[in-house]
Formats: structure tokens, sequence, C-alpha cells
């Protein structure tokens, strides 16, 4: 497609918050076999009934290859709109277009425009520590999927950056991990200050979640759930990895102000009480490729209830069988008192690398 020479702020444009209300929802049916075991058997029903509730408050476009659209087409609601499509994986908050909307928070919807942002992608750190060798389709999708809505849009290329890498209060503030955006196999010539300057009022946290394999995305332990609110991945056993990583991240947030210069609510969320780690039976159902990187039984995945999508009447939070599940739902329902909270299994995600906020992708509402 051909880009805007110019940048959203210099046109006015910025980026909306995910509480603000969406057009509809961009996903991609799964089907790599080295992210998803046994087929993506379980994983495609996990996706069919995220894709079911988020359907039932705006567009949901389900990216799928050729080979798959009748597949897809009979699990999903018929509201769904298929999107064909060459992909390598199933990440759309990563691969997916970040969108940008004209205006401020107070100009009404009917008066927004869209655009999108096309980032390079590198499948998660290139040849330095990338997850797989191959990601020249997933590279194209920001692209493809902005000419298939007819959506103007800016090409930062070759800035590497991921969706799940960033969260925003749609106010000017935006929340990183310093061990995603900093580390070597993204924008190892820039600075940290030079990052600052192309996104503008940054607050660093130091990390993500433990063992994330993303180099710690910043949407698996920390997300705005309004105006200088946030939500904070927590454990309270001293223990746990996560116990100091956490406290880390908290320290920060409780010492800076947002862009209005709003001091920040924090509302802890306890991860899992039991770890979430993958199992020899689910490894056997994967089939890795040279250059993708595999895992190994006992390994501990980055499971986190920060991970949600927000919709326009829902939030939908992962559940993994735990005691913590009920405890997240309680948070998400003072955060979010006008929305009905969906507790969705997601055992059958994780196990793919993300979870529910990695493989969804907001289109914010405009005229």
């Amino acid at each position: 497609m051909d880009y805007i020479n110019s940048t959203p702020a210099a046109d006015g444009f910025r980026m909306p918050a995910e509480f603000e209300r969406h057009q509809g929802c961009i996903m991609i049916w799964p089907e790599r076999p080295g992210s998803w075991a046994y087929g993506a058997k379980a994983a495609k029903k996990a996706f069919a009934q995220i894709a079911s509730v988020i359907s039932e408050s705006e567009q949901v476009y389900m990216i799928v290859s050729e080979g798959r659209k009748e597949e897809a087409a009979k699990m999903l609601p018929e509201t769904v709109r298929l999107v064909v499509m060459d992909t390598d994986d199933a990440w759309a908050r990563d691969t997916g277009p970040t969108f940008v909307v004209s205006g401020n928070v107070d100009t009404p919807y009917e008066a927004r425009d869209l655009r999108g942002i096309n980032c390079e992608f590198n499948a998660w750190g290139g040849t330095y520590d990338g997850l797989y060798a191959d990601w020249d389709n997933d590279n194209l999708v920001a692209g493809q999927f902005m000419s298939y809505l007819g959506c103007q849009g800016y090409n930062a290329a070759p800035f590497v950056l991921e969706g799940g890498s960033i969260h925003t209060d749609g106010e000017g503030t935006m929340l990183v991990t310093e061990s995603c955006l900093l580390s070597k196999g993204r924008n190892p010539q820039l600075s940290r200050e030079q990052i600052d300057d192309k996104l503008k009022q940054i607050i660093w946290l130091p990390c993500g979640i433990y063992n994330d394999e993303t180099n710690e995305h910043v949407d698996n332990v920390c997300a705005f759930t309004a105006p200088a609110e946030v939500v904070l991945a927590w454990t309270d056993d001293e223990n746990d990895p996560q116990y100091e990583m956490s406290k880390a991240c908290l320290s920060v947030l409780e010492n800076v102000t947002d862009a209005k210069g709003r001091h920040i609510k924090v509302r802890k969320m306890l991860i899992p009480k039991k770890p979430v780690c993958i199992t020899e039976e689910e490894l056997n159902g994967f089939e890795f490729e040279e250059g993708e990187d595999m895992r190994e039984a006992g390994e501990r995945l980055a499971a986190s209830y920060v991970n949600f999508y927000i919709a326009n009447d829902s939030v939908i939070v992962p559940q993994f069988d735990d005691e913590a599940d009920s405890l997240a739902i309680n948070v998400l329902k003072e955060a979010f008192p006008d929305r009905k909270i969906v507790g969705i299994y997601a055992r059958d995600i994780i196990v793919g690398g993300g979870n529910i906020h990695c493989i969804t992708q907001q289109i914010p509402e405009v005229k």
C-alpha cells in the first residue's frame, strides 16, 4: 500500500486507549504446528469461543489461510468476517496494524478519522533471539490488513515494535518494559532516549512476567484500565521469581506521573497460585521447524491474568483452573464496573506462547 509521508503526531493523530470504543477486532486463525499442539484442535476451540464473545459487541475480522477458510467458517459465528491472508502464526496483537485516530479523547467518534501504523516485525528478536526463522508473511500482515480495510497508514519500518510491547492510556502516556524495548534483537542501533523520542511520554517498567519469551511484553504484566489506573501482575510469594520483578515495577509506578501529571492508581492482580508449566504430553503434539524456539517439559509458562481483551461491553480474561481465577475476575469487576467480565479457559492458548490479549488487536471506532 502507499503510506503517508508524515507521522501521526504531526497530523494530529493519537493511539487511543483500549477501553475506548472499538469498531472491531482482528484475530488470526491458529495453525502453526510449532505453536499449536495436535493440529491446534484445542486452540481453535478457544479462539472460536473468544471470537464469539467479542462479536457480541464489535465486528471480528478473522484472518485465515485459504486452506483453513472452510474449517474456520464452520467453527465461528456467521457474523465473523473471514479475511484470507497468509501468515506465519496467530499473534494478531504483534503482527497486525497499530491504529491511531484523529483528535483527542473529547473528539466525538463520528468526527474521528482512522489510520494504521506498520512497524517492522522480526519474530520477537530476529536472528538474535527470535522465536522462528521465517517471518516474512507476518511482517506483511499490517500493511495487507490496512489495504483490506481501506485505511490510510504510516510506515514506521525498520523500527521494530510489537503491539504487545506497548500499552497506552489514550491521553499521551505509554507503558513499556526495558527488557523488551531495549533488547538486542529489536532496535540495537537506538538508545533509550531515541526510543523515547519516537514513542513520546513513556513509563519504563524494568521487566515483565518471568520467563516470557517475548523479552517480557508489557501487556502481560501491566495494563491501563482507565486514565491514571492500571492493573499490575503480582505475587505475594517471596520465593517466586516474579515477586522481585513485580516489586520493581510497582516501585516505578508509585514514583511517576502520567502525561497529565496524575499519580497512577495500581490494582494488584495475582498471577496463578500454581505455576502453569508445559507437560510432556503437550510437547508431543508440537512439530517444530528448524530455527524455531523449542520448549521443554516442565518449562514455566508466562501465565498472567493481565493479558485480557477489553471489548465494547465485556472484558475477556484468561482462566487457568487456579484459585486465583476468581480473584482476577473480582479485580476486573472493580476496574470495569460497566462491563461484564468473561473468564475463558486459556491453557490451550498459553501453551502457544501468549494469551487472549496477544491474539487480538482492536480497531478503534470512528465515523
